[in-house]
């Protein structure tokens, strides 16, 4: 994948299984300017350790260094879409039917991503001395309606 990428003085190149490569890390602590996470964090939560992740990527950033954690598939969100009347009319036209989205709220979801683990994520870097949002995603992003943004920044 990093062969892929184009060459540019800026940008260092380091292939390992991320974050579970403290030597190559730590040499980088305070250093990263830019950390973009796009659409892969749902696998980091079902496949690795989150936190680690999280912890890892906290420590790389440089004063000013900002971390993207873009794409999430939050599950509490779509629910509150579905339950909603335009939800119910996205979810009616989108599978040809006349019936209403089952949505069932307070249940427990074993490997999905929900509002609980997305304030979790911010807290966690607010206590540790960063600034972190979650942020709505553009609406006319695709899914939108049932995923979110953090964007976490070291001050």
């Amino acid at each position: 994948m990093l062969e892929l990428l184009p060459e540019n003085k800026a940008v260092r190149k380091i292939a390992a299984y991320y974050p579970n490569c403290p030597d190559l890390l730590s040499e980088l602590y305070g250093t990263v300017d830019v950390i973009l996470c796009y659409s892969v964090f749902h696998y980091i939560v079902a496949e690795s350790n989150m936190w680690n992740f999280l912890d890892q990527s906290l420590m790389l950033l440089a004063a000013g260094g900002a971390m993207l954690i873009g794409d999430i598939p939050n599950i509490s969100k779509r629910k509150r879409f579905f339950d909603s009347s335009a939800g119910k009319a996205y979810h009616r036209d989108f599978m040809d039917t006349d019936q209403d989205p089952e949505v069932k709220f307070n249940c427990v979801e074993p490997g999905s991503i929900d509002d609980s683990l997305m304030v979790g994520i911010v807290l966690r870097a607010r206590l540790a001395g960063f600034d972190a949002y979650i942020l709505p995603q553009d609406r006319r992003l695709p899914m939108a309606n049932r995923r979110e943004d953090i964007l976490i920044i070291r001050p």
